[in-house]
């Protein structure tokens, strides 16, 4: 006759290929009735469309059929409440700090994932343009292009052509444009037309690998990461293997696009990610008479950052520059540009550091070296 503690020690053996534990470690077992030698078990996924939910069943009743004694074995899966999925990502972060390959990402590199809740709200635009603008004020950046579907890093930087290689190390070596070392799906393939039909686990391996296989600089002041939208796979990932990140949510003014974003800010807290704040992108347009049209509306932005008690970093006006800088590889920040947008930028950037300091304490001298640089292509050029 089998009892609860058997089973336990039997789905200790199923693991959730996402998150690297098992599911009695993990908090997914729910209830286990056992009448004879019939076992039904109660797993709690952590939602509803998990990827992983076949496999998980398969293996919870392989696990336990092979018990001595168990006749039959039926799974009954449920979905996680908001508690239960908080305890779990807590879970999850501990053991990654315990048992994770640990990534090449100095522990005193501040990393900034700069996320939204959908698509559409120029996302990429202000990964790009606030590294740019933080490398300008002389702090060692890189960038890393974690929206592995839908990268765009290495266009917006001029880049295209170019592919990322391994190091004496054998570690992936960052392409070093504009100041920044700079890591994209996009710098590994031959066309940046290919599309990459990738899910969960794959997701998940790709940014781990980006991580882990990367020869980032111990010398990195700040890493931006320009994060998919929404709250997935890699949200998810990325709040296990980089327990310093902290987030920056950008939306834009109209209601609709900031309700969308409390949902990623949501996800950030569940997953005890800070949340550095919010940047209001597209606020507004000036024509060249000096009219100003808030073509979004207004005021999202600024409701978000209330709601979530975090400052407001900045709002970004609409500029074709930002759109036609995009395309050619000329972002709005770089070689001392200047305009509304880029302003912008700047001043988000500005109060970026203030909010998140370096945390390196040869922050002095790194800067130095950074500036020398500057002046010595400054010289060049």
């Amino acid at each position: 006759m089998v009892d609860r503690a058997d089973v336990e020690a039997a789905l200790r053996g199923v693991i959730d290929p996402e998150l690297g534990a098992d599911v009695v470690e993990l908090g997914m077992v729910g209830d286990v009735i056992i009448d004879g030698g019939n076992v039904v078990v109660e797993i709690a996924l952590t939602i509803a469309s998990c990827p992983m939910r076949d496999q998980i069943e398969v293996d919870v009743v392989r696990k336990v059929a092979a018990l001595a004694g168990v006749e039959s074995v039926s799974v009954q899966v449920g979905v996680m409440n908001d508690e239960q999925r908080t305890k779990l990502m807590e879970r999850a972060r501990l053991r990654a700090r315990e048992h994770a390959d640990p990534t090449m990402v100095s522990p005193t590199t501040r990393v900034l994932a700069v996320s939204s809740g959908k698509g559409g709200v120029g996302k990429s635009s202000v990964s790009v343009n606030l590294a740019l603008a933080i490398a300008e004020l002389g702090y060692p950046t890189g960038l890393l292009d974690a929206d592995i579907w839908g990268f765009s890093i290495p266009r917006m930087l001029g880049v295209t052509g170019e592919r990322l290689a391994a190091g004496e190390s054998r570690k992936i070596v960052p392409l070093h444009v504009a100041g920044l070392d700079v890591v994209s799906t996009g710098l590994l393939l031959d066309d940046e037309g290919t599309a990459l039909m990738w899910r969960g686990l794959m997701l998940s391996k790709a940014l781990q690998q980006f991580l882990t296989d990367v020869a980032w600089s111990d010398q990195l002041q700040y890493l931006i990461i320009d994060m998919p939208p929404g709250t997935g796979d890699v949200q998810m990932a990325l709040s296990r293997m980089l327990p310093q990140a902290e987030m920056v949510v950008v939306t834009t003014p109209q209601q609709a696009a900031q309700k969308v974003a409390a949902r990623v800010a949501d996800m950030a807290r569940r997953s005890h990610m800070p949340i550095v704040g919010v940047v209001e992108n597209m606020s507004w347009f000036t024509t060249d008479d000096g009219d100003r049209y808030e073509l979004f509306g207004s005021g999202g932005g600024e409701e978000l950052a209330i709601d979530l008690a975090v400052p407001l970093l900045g709002q970004v006006p609409l500029d074709p520059n930002v759109v036609a800088g995009g395309d050619e590889g000329r972002p709005v920040v770089g070689e001392g540009q200047a305009g509304p947008a880029a302003e912008a930028f700047r001043g988000i950037a500005k109060r970026v550091i203030e909010l998140v300091p370096p945390a390196d304490q040869d922050t002095c001298t790194a800067r130095v070296a950074v500036l020398a640089e500057q002046l010595e292509t400054q010289l060049a050029g």
